[in-house]
């Protein structure tokens, strides 16, 4: 499944293609405008996501409710574009409203200024904003569509908010070690607007409200999971077909994510190989089965049939309403940098991106492994591989 997204912050619209996705899905217009809404959720946004309705267009692709194997077209208007007319017209006259000469430190705007060869940081700001993972978010949609065939469902869930919450390392213990259902944390955490499975919640409001006053920003720790993914997804045989390589490239490539640990990762090097390891045990009742998660799921770079468990770390959004020195492009003179309307936090909303990111990667790897041209043809391929590997290990007894 290849897709392609463009569009500008505050351009028209967004638009992305998603092409090889199988024919046969059906699908839901609710929940992609619902998956939309999610990605708006969370104490300490900007005031943007008051103006943004965020509903997904269909043009391409889908006929009745139903994907026919051709090109998927989906667009998401982008409504703040009525208060920049003149300014993001793709033919408008040149002019120095709302030009930014003076680079953001953290963001894209001096490595894309330099590398494009702009005179206007805004010409790099609009695309390099994480508006575009809206678009991502549709994609994801289809992506959570396609894997619900197969009973597959991702959640994610929010630990940390500049540094206040739950512990991050322990609650991640706790179900890597099996003790708690990721699903139970899901539901939580969909009750609040910190994606927060924690019922004292006051201390990460106050957290949020301080950076407000104090004019800066917070970053966090969250944690995605796919659950009841088949085993031998992913392969060993090259780098470059490693599932956690490509999954953490996802994740990764979401803006402020900074570190994405799989399982245990972030831990893994205070513990032993006993203490580290998923030790393997078979039953007649259970067939093979793991007590421990701390692989995450993936072993050799490929799926173990465990539940996929990913990290990831947030920086702090670097627009910020005191910002950071910073020099003007036009005068020379060092200057600091401008405050464009941002978050103080986005944390829950990029959890609920890291969901998409992470479905997109295990429908890829889905539909390497059992086929792309029909839902049909990839279900069939699919019970073929259960039924074989059950013959396996009876073979073995």
């Amino acid at each position: 499944m290849r897709f392609l997204t463009a569009g500008e912050s505050h351009g028209v619209k967004l638009t992305v293609i998603v092409d090889s996705f199988p024919g046969g899905v059906q699908l839901d217009h609710s929940f992609f405008n619902s998956e939309l809404k999610r990605r708006k959720v969370g104490y300490g946004r900007g005031k943007r996501m008051q103006i943004e309705e965020d509903n997904v267009k269909f043009t391409s692709g889908v006929r009745f409710g139903e994907t026919t194997g051709a090109p998927i077209t989906m667009e998401i208007e982008n409504l703040d574009h009525k208060n920049w007319k003149g300014i993001m017209e793709p033919f408008a006259n040149k002019n120095d409203e709302r030009a930014i000469y003076k680079p953001r430190p953290g963001h894209a705007d001096l490595p894309g200024v330099i590398k494009y060869r702009r005179d206007d940081v805004r010409d790099i700001l609009e695309r390099a904003s994480a508006r575009e993972t809206a678009a991502r978010v549709a994609v994801g949609a289809l992506a959570k569509s396609f894997l619900k065939s197969f009973d597959i469902e991702v959640y994610s869930f929010v630990w940390e908010i500049g540094g206040v919450g739950l512990n991050f390392e322990k609650s991640l213990k706790s179900v890597l070690q099996k003790k708690i259902k990721p699903s139970e944390l899901h539901a939580f955490a969909e009750s609040n607007d910190l994606r927060m499975p924690l019922e004292d919640r006051k201390h990460v409001y106050e957290r949020i409200d301080k950076a407000r006053t104090e004019g800066t920003s917070l970053g966090g720790v969250f944690t995605v999971v796919a659950t009841n993914v088949p085993p031998g997804l992913g392969s060993h045989i090259q780098f470059d077909t490693k599932l956690d390589a490509q999954l953490t490239m996802l994740l990764m490539s979401i803006p402020a994510v900074k570190l994405v640990s799989v399982g245990g990762g972030f831990f893994s090097s205070r513990l032993t190989g006993k203490q580290f390891h998923d030790a393997i045990y078979y039953s007649t009742k259970r067939s093979v089965y793991r007590k421990t998660n701390y692989a995450g799921g993936v072993e050799g770079g490929m799926t173990n049939g465990e539940d996929i468990v990913l990290t990831c770390f947030m920086k702090p959004i670097p627009t910020m309403l005191t910002p950071l020195p910073s020099f003007n492009l036009r005068t020379l003179t060092c200057e600091n940098a401008v405050y464009e309307r941002s978050d103080v936090t986005a944390v829950p909303a990029c959890s609920v991106v890291a969901e998409s990111m992470l479905a997109i990667g295990i429908a890829n790897v889905f539909m390497d492994k059992f086929g792309r041209d029909s839902l049909a043809e990839i279900e069939q391929y699919f019970r073929n591989y259960q039924a074989s590997i059950s013959k396996l290990w009876k073979k073995s007894i």
